[in-house]
């Protein structure tokens, strides 16, 4: 009598197997958060006024609205194809450029309101929200309803996308971002890793100064706005720039650090001080939508420099990600 010996060679869940329960919950929470904004975006460019209260600019119908409404329902719709990259079986044969460009995206964007919204409404309900007749005497602009379900949804999204990604990151990039850091980069781009350090510096600083009530280089209108709540998105904009150069002088220097720490850093605080530089910057030079005079020449240039500094941060972790490849 003879046995037959099966030998089985172990391998580890991948995304062919499909998503596990986790992902698909994931899934469902990052979808069912993209509805209210699509829903609201798709109401506006059919003519709908729903959370427009009267007298609001944004009732009077232009093309300017009309391409920014379709634009940002565009970006936000992108999540669902996000979702469907990181959870279904062919996204993982996805050319890795395609994907990080939108993953690195939707981090900077999201990434903000995940620090700033949560702490408007914890400086609201302590009582040190804005002043009520000052927001009376303002121009009417959305219905308050409206940011609470917009920016909610965001942070839903953002947590979900993030949930999803560092398990498909782990699987088809795990080498690059476990273990150490490892060897020092090239002086050249060490020098890049420092001005864009440097840059992240200066942006954080001013970033502090306003969130604290300070004036200097703002326009009048900037100054009257001035709140509580206008000081938590100005301090969640210079946390950003600050993990940004923290981030990419730890990955620059290199040494025995767990690399997770300073990736992260440089993923998010890179992400988050280029994309909302450039999008303040674009709608800095746009129509302004409040009728008013707009920022200030020194706060443009404040925008461009979170554009530059963003831009360096973010060649520096393009270059360690290529080197840990080439390792």
């Amino acid at each position: 009598m003879t046995t037959r010996a099966v030998h089985t060679t172990y391998a580890p869940p991948s995304q062919g197997s499909g998503p596990g329960t986790g992902q698909r919950i994931l899934s469902a929470v990052a979808l069912a958060a993209t509805a209210p904004y699509l829903a609201l975006k798709t109401a506006w460019l059919a003519g709908s006024q729903i959370g427009i209260p009267v007298g609001s600019v944004l009732s009077e119908p232009g093309l300017f609205l009309t391409v920014a409404n379709a634009v940002t329902l565009a970006m936000d719709a992108c999540v669902i194809l996000l979702v469907l990259v990181l959870t279904r079986p062919w996204g993982i044969r996805v050319p890795a450029l395609l994907l990080t460009v939108p993953v690195f995206t939707a981090t900077g964007l999201l990434t903000p309101i995940l620090l700033g919204f949560p702490g408007q409404l914890l400086v609201r309900a302590l009582g040190f929200g804005a002043d009520p007749e000052a927001l009376a005497a303002r121009e009417p602009f959305l219905d308050s309803w409206v940011f609470i379900v917009v920016y909610t949804g965001f942070m839903v999204q953002g947590l979900a996308l993030a949930g999803l990604f560092v398990p498909y990151a782990r699987e088809r990039w795990g080498r690059r971002w476990q273990g150490v850091l490892g060897k020092r980069l090239p002086s050249s781009t060490g020098v890049v890793a420092a001005v864009a350090a440097s840059a992240s510096a200066v942006m954080a600083a001013v970033y502090a100064y306003w969130a604290f009530g300070g004036t200097a280089g703002l326009g009048a209108e900037q100054v009257a706005a001035y709140s509580a709540e206008t000081g938590v998105v100005s301090a969640a904009h210079g946390m950003c720039a600050l993990a940004a150069g923290a981030g990419v002088l730890s990955l620059a220097r290199g040494g025995t650090l767990r690399a997770r720490w300073p990736l992260g850093l440089a993923w998010v605080g890179a992400g988050a001080t280029l994309t909302w530089g450039l999008w303040m910057l674009l709608a800095s030079l746009g129509p302004q939508l409040d009728r008013g005079d707009g920022p200030s020449a020194t706060v443009v240039l404040i925008y461009a420099g979170q554009v530059i500094a963003g831009a360096l941060a973010a060649t520096v972790l393009t270059r360690y990600l290529i080197s840990r490849r080439e390792g």
